[in-house]
């Protein structure tokens, strides 16, 4: 036995219904070798990778109908991975990484229960370079700004990882760590934009959710 409980939701994305298993609540933890301890991931955070969350679902909208044309893409902070599965689905070069021990073998899972080939996979600590890695044309992820100190780490980790030519897409819950985010791309050359978006069905406008996307065009990129 895992140590945990599951169960499976059904969500609709880009029109195309996704099977998806997740932890069954907010309650669930198992670490018997204390490996995600060591990773930095406390016993309250234990489970935050593995529910759906609205910001995962914002993304995984976007990324219905996101161009995918030539591009390799990094999903940071995966989770569940529902983001990239509707890549994978659509045929897109994407990697998804994250730092949870379980969000591979989840992914995986996933990825087999709505009949689509594996989503290739990295463990990924953001203040810890992995060269290997290498450059993505586009890095996504969903309510990865849920600290202050977030911004620098995260600017740091694209701007490793980046191509020159690059762009960035963030679903943000609205937690107010976007700004300082926001300036430190400027700094390397990127221009913002945003959407409004709802966070549930609760949620009435002006919504607090935002879809950012960021775009180093050619010309800023080679100046």
């Amino acid at each position: 036995m895992p140590g945990y409980t599951t169960i499976q939701q059904l969500i609709r994305i880009g029109g195309i219904d996704y099977r998806i298993r997740a932890l069954s609540d907010l309650q669930q933890f198992s670490d018997p070798d204390g490996h995600a301890a060591r990773l930095g991931i406390s016993s309250a955070q234990w489970c935050l990778f593995g529910q759906l969350w609205p910001a995962g679902q914002l993304l995984a909208e976007a990324m219905s109908s996101f161009d995918i044309g030539g591009k390799r893409i990094l999903e940071i902070g995966c989770g569940l991975g529902l983001a990239s599965l509707v890549l994978k689905r659509r045929g897109a070069d994407v990697v998804a990484s994250d730092i949870h021990p379980n969000a591979e073998p989840f992914l995986a899972y996933n990825a087999a229960l709505n009949g689509l080939p594996a989503v290739p996979y990295r463990q990924l600590q953001w203040d810890v370079p992995l060269p290997a890695l290498g450059r993505f044309d586009v890095i996504i992820g969903s309510d990865i700004l849920y600290e202050r100190g977030h911004a620098l780490l995260l600017a740091s980790l694209m701007d490793r990882h980046l191509n020159p030519t690059a762009e960035i897409v963030v679903s943000d819950p609205g937690r107010g760590n976007s700004n300082p985010f926001t300036r430190e791309l400027a700094r390397m050359g990127f221009q913002a934009s945003e959407v409004r978006a709802a966070m549930g069905p609760s949620d009435l406008a002006p919504f607090r959710g935002r879809l950012l996307h960021y775009s180093r065009p050619a010309a800023t990129a080679a100046a």
